[in-house]
């Protein structure tokens, strides 16, 4: 069985950290990279948003017996095959599992500019799958 509330934490999770990129994305290029914080609080709040969101993934996995991805992006093609999340967007968001990799082992070879750049282009992937996850959480619960 599904824990919602766990469901729950890890949206907000994503929310709020997504939320802090988003006031990121307001400023110019050339504010982001001249305070060398932004791109630490950045890349924190990318990683924490990215841990949930295959966290969430991973949950859904186990409980709904659609089996054991071994991989991140494996999670992401599951919830595609599934419908948790259209297959469309399935495909468009794979790459997120190998940033989250590249953010936790290869984090010595990001750059601002890069962070600077995710956050332009794809923030707005954050909370089109949440918007999917509680659409898939509220036909779980009508269903009983």
């Amino acid at each position: 069985m599904l824990n919602l509330r766990l469901l729950d934490e890890k949206l907000n999770q994503i929310r709020s950290s997504a939320n802090r990129l988003a006031k990121m994305r307001e400023m110019s290029r050339e504010a982001f990279l001249a305070e060398p914080d932004n791109f630490a609080v950045a890349e924190h709040h990318l990683r924490r948003s990215l841990e949930a969101l295959f966290d969430i993934g991973r949950h859904i996995a186990a409980k709904k017996g659609f089996g054991k991805p071994e991989s991140y992006k494996e999670v992401i093609e599951l919830l595609g095959q599934q419908g948790v999340i259209s297959p469309e967007f399935s495909r468009s968001i794979i790459g997120m599992a190998g940033y989250r990799n590249r953010l936790v082992h290869g984090y010595a070879y990001i750059t601002s500019e890069e962070i600077f750049d995710l956050i332009q282009t794809k923030l707005d992937d954050f909370a089109l799958f949440c918007a999917a996850i509680i659409r898939f959480m509220e036909k779980e619960a009508e269903s009983g």
